[in-house]
Formats: C-alpha cells, sequence, structure tokens
C-alpha cells in the first residue's frame, strides 16, 4: 500500500504539468498532450525528488477522477481532460444521454444562471452522467449546486459533445436555456 499523503501530493503536481504548466520541470507535450513516460520520470526526478514506474503507475490507476492515462505500452502518458494549455485530444464527437449534470458551489450558481456555463481557462465545460460526480466536484469549493443539463437536446440543435478516456464528459458551453429547473 502507497502512503496516500505521497500519492495525493504526485498526482496534484502530475496535474499542474501535464494539464497546466509542463515547463516547470521542462516537460515537452506533444500536440494531443502525450509525453514519453521516460521523460516524465526522469525530469520529475531531476526537479521534484524520487518517482518510478511502480509508483506512477500506482498513481495513475488510484486517481479517484483518473485524471491520467497511458498509451497502450505504457510509453506514453497525458492528462485526460482539464487543461489550460493549447492542446488537442482529439476526441470523436458522440451523442450525449439525455441528460448530463454539473456540479459547482453556491457562491457560483448567480453568474452560471446568468451566462450559462462557460469553459474559462479550459478547453471545455466539465460535464458528469452521474449525480454523486457532480456533487463530489461541487463540493470542492463549498456547499454543491448540481445543474442537470438537457445534453440531447443541445446535441440535436448542433451543439458537439465528447466523452474524455475517464468518462468525463465534454462540451465547448451550455446555454441557460439547457439547465432543467426541478
Amino acid at each position: 500500500m502507497k502512503n496516500e499523503k505521497e500519492v495525493k501530493r504526485i498526482s496534484k503536481f502530475l496535474s499542474l504539468v501535464l494539464r497546466h504548466k509542463p515547463q516547470t520541470i521542462h516537460l515537452n507535450l506533444d500536440n494531443q498532450g502525450w509525453t514519453s513516460t521516460r521523460e516524465l520520470l526522469e525530469k520529475y526526478n531531476k526537479h521534484r525528488g524520487k518517482l518510478d514506474i511502480e509508483t506512477l503507475e500506482y498513481v495513475v490507476a488510484n486517481n479517484n477522477k483518473k485524471r491520467f492515462a497511458f498509451n497502450a505500452d505504457k510509453t506514453k502518458i497525458r492528462a485526460s481532460q482539464g487543461h489550460s494549455i493549447k492542446i488537442e485530444l482529439a476526441y470523436n464527437p458522440v451523442e450525449p444521454p439525455e441528460y448530463l449534470y454539473h456540479g459547482t458551489a453556491t457562491k457560483y450558481i448567480n453568474i452560471i444562471r446568468k451566462e450559462g456555463l462557460k469553459k474559462q481557462n479550459r478547453h471545455h465545460v466539465h460535464l458528469s452522467a452521474d449525480l454523486d460526480t457532480a456533487t463530489n466536484v461541487g463540493s470542492r469549493h463549498g456547499v454543491p449546486v448540481i445543474l442537470r443539463v438537457k445534453a440531447k437536446e443541445m446535441h440535436e440543435d448542433g451543439m458537439e459533445f465528447y466523452c474524455s478516456e475517464n468518462s468525463v464528459w465534454l462540451t465547448d458551453h451550455v446555454p441557460t436555456n439547457y439547465f432543467l429547473e426541478d
């Protein structure tokens, strides 16, 4: 069993360098966000301390949000979504279920109800297929509010959806008229 505090620390750092600031350790990402697993380990060890392939595999496999993915032979690694840097994840558009959910905190709800869900500094708005995930996401910043999105209707109206490797639903924007009021 790995030290969970250390696993969380490594996971947060991986999020930083694979999603937002690869330059922190001079890491090279290709246009789809992939980097060499070997390079990541070398640069992590040079700048941050000790990380071996077994620990990296454990962090990827046990991340509760499945934020990271290896390629088939584990020679490359990337973040599955949530990037603030320019990359092309190469996801194909897919038809979403009838409803998707977005968890947010009460302090953001007024602006969301006025402007809709915007991707802000990320590539996409993140949605989930289940209430539990949306609740967990919304709880990160305070008391959660869950928005139900008429995803199938959005899709029928011409808006594209993608589903990441870790089952996060992605779209460019959710206008307010696609919120389902309960």
